[in-house]
């Protein structure tokens, strides 16, 4: 089986990393040849350089260089792929036609968020209408997307992502991490997630500034794309500065998140966030925005809480009651950890696609 894996880049995404993960796996079994196509040489995940595995650079001279499709088309006539899986709504759209011209099966992996119904001006949404419908399959990671991007459900899969727990081994002590970053509090409370228009650190930022008004000896961390940035800290008054550390895009996120008591995520739209896996994990009780595919993953009441959007003093009184209550953290955080293990799998994930990828085949 050949299978050409189609992406925007490999940056330090959820996305990228989730498609890292499986083509790691997918070395494991001989009987599937693939290759990957990238619209960029920007690499975070540079283990892919050592998968010993052809990589074609598709680079645009424009937005609307048409040629890509011309390039995209070279490679699959070079290839001869008997799927194309691509990752986004971008590759979706240079993938579509190429795909139903050659007749090669199409997986468009593109639904990775769940935007709100009635979107129907984004590009992706666009792109969606555009594609399903010289799509094969259509992968979303959670039951929301499916909803949000009104998806046809007899082409439509759910593939949850997968976390490998080899990523728990060889963590950094606690105590090395709190001293680099020096931390002195009690406590750390901390969010992943890029400093963008999807993620809400507004909301965590408030939340934090109202535990440190009540008096609170807790240190918070914003790490993630531009989490450094001017933007991020023009959201926070100087006389609490001292209590962030603004990391910006970071390696190692398992050690800075297992020196954490509990992790936020405040967003707009998630599909399943690969954050809140991490936090569940590393057995880490969860704050998290409600909506999108977060109630797919995190359980209310079990594994974390759920609150409503853009409310921070909802964060803030959630993780007070569990900085109040260590046996609450902890056993939230245990639920959490088993939770990932039984549904959230990295084995789950591999399996998943696998199927998917010879019944395609078959069916070819």
């Amino acid at each position: 089986m050949k299978i050409l894996f189609f992406t925007c880049g490999l940056g330090p995404g959820g996305k990228e990393r989730r498609l890292m993960e499986l083509m790691k796996e997918l070395k494991n079994h001989p009987e599937i040849e693939f290759e990957l196509v990238l619209m960029s040489t920007d690499i975070h995940y540079k283990e892919v350089l050592d998968l010993d595995i052809k990589i074609h650079y598709l680079i645009r001279n424009t937005k609307k260089d048409l040629t890509a499709f011309y390039k995209f088309y070279k490679i699959c006539k070079s290839f001869n792929p008997d799927i194309v899986h691509c990752w986004d709504s971008m590759t979706a759209v240079y993938s579509a036609f190429t795909c139903k011209l050659l007749r090669i099966k199409l997986i468009n992996g593109m639904i990775t968020d769940a935007q709100k119904p009635g979107s129907l001006f984004s590009s992706n949404k666009i792109r969606s209408i555009i594609t399903f419908p010289l799509s094969d399959i259509i992968v979303s990671n959670s039951q929301a997307g499916v909803y949000a991007y009104a998806a046809p459900r007899l082409k439509s899969r759910v593939i949850f992502n997968g976390f490998n727990f080899n990523r728990t081994l060889n963590l950094i002590p606690q105590e090395q991490v709190r001293n680099d970053l020096n931390i002195t509090t009690r406590f750390v409370v901390g969010m992943v997630a890029s400093f963008s228009v999807y993620k809400d650190y507004k909301t965590y930022y408030e939340s934090a500034q109202i535990l440190l008004d009540r008096g609170h000896d807790i240190t918070f961390l914003a790490i993630g794309n531009e989490t450094d940035s001017f933007q991020s800290r023009s959201l926070i008054k100087d006389e609490f500065i001292r209590d962030f550390r603004l990391l910006g895009k970071m390696s190692g996120i398992e050690s800075l998140i297992n020196v954490m008591d509990v992790c936020v995520l405040a967003t707009y739209t998630e599909g399943i966030s690969n954050s809140i896996m991490e936090y569940m994990a590393m057995a880490k009780p969860v704050v998290a925005t409600d909506g999108g595919g977060t109630k797919e993953l995190v359980i209310q009441n079990e594994t974390g809480f759920l609150v409503q959007p853009s409310t921070p003093l909802e964060i803030g009184n959630c993780v007070e009651q569990l900085l109040n209550n260590q046996a609450l953290r902890h056993k939230m955080g245990m639920s959490g950890q088993k939770r990932i293990h039984e549904v959230f799998s990295i084995e789950s994930m591999i399996h998943n696609f696998m199927n998917l990828y010879f019944s395609l085949v078959k069916k070819r």
